[in-house]
């Protein structure tokens, strides 16, 4: 698929481990060459040693690369495989760069993907808690949409609900109703009103197919079934 991924996305990642040697190891990290990026010879101010840093269990830090053997065994001059194991992670946030941003790695990132382990709920009072990802990178990253809650909609999109409100969907826990009343979740069917301006016939048919069973509970579960996660506390 595109790289257009979306807050709320269930993912699954994967990328295969290659093998790569062990140039440092301390009691929280071990540093390996890192097998897939260049340094970028033309950024300013950052020069990148070609290395990194992959935590032992003693950081409790999350990092979805691993090594083969696992960090704990490994000593300077090894060899070992670098790699994701296959991890299931729902995106938080999408960043975009324009112009892609400079890190002193090639290639140089126009977007960048923030993701949350299984059973993570974003904590705003956390800082880190998130991991970024390239999708478009160097690092061979397989990523697979698992599931997208409210995948028949698109940002932006303007509805009315079995009772006739109005909303607004901004994503997939965040909806606006137009009347200024206190905010909810719109209750299904759904009935397409605008999509960058008047829908087509077959973009309202599509919303309305899709919600004419199953509600708004049912997506959230499914989605929490997949996640072991809840909502962001703004979004719920």
């Amino acid at each position: 698929m595109s790289h257009d991924y979306r807050p709320g996305d269930v993912l699954l990642l994967e990328c295969p481990f290659t093998e790569t040697a062990v140039t440092g190891v301390t009691h929280y990290y071990v540093s390996v060459r890192w097998p897939w990026l260049e340094v970028d010879p033309q950024a300013e101010n950052i020069r990148w040693n070609g290395q990194r840093a992959l935590p032992t269990p003693a950081a409790r830090e999350w990092e979805i690369f691993r090594t083969e053997p696992a960090e704990t065994a490994l000593k300077p001059g090894d060899t070992c495989l670098v790699g994701i194991p296959a991890t299931v992670v729902h995106v938080q946030a999408v960043h975009r760069f324009d112009p892609p941003l400079v890190t002193g790695m090639l290639p140089r990132p126009a977007s960048y993907v923030e993701v949350l382990r299984h059973g993570d709920t974003h904590d705003p009072d956390l800082e880190d808690q998130g991991y970024t990802i390239d999708p478009a990178g160097g690092e061979p990253i397989r990523i697979e949409l698992f599931f997208r809650p409210y995948a028949f909609l698109e940002p932006g999109d303007e509805v009315a609900d079995r009772n006739g409100r109005a909303w607004r969907f901004d994503a997939a826990w965040d909806w606006r109703p137009f009347d200024g009343g206190q905010s909810g979740t719109p209750a299904w069917p759904l009935a397409l009103l605008s999509r960058h301006g008047e829908p087509t016939p077959q973009e309202a048919v599509a919303v309305a197919r899709a919600t004419a069973v199953g509600s708004h509970a049912d997506e959230l579960d499914r989605w929490s079934r997949l996640t072991l996660a809840r909502p962001a506390a703004r979004q719920q």
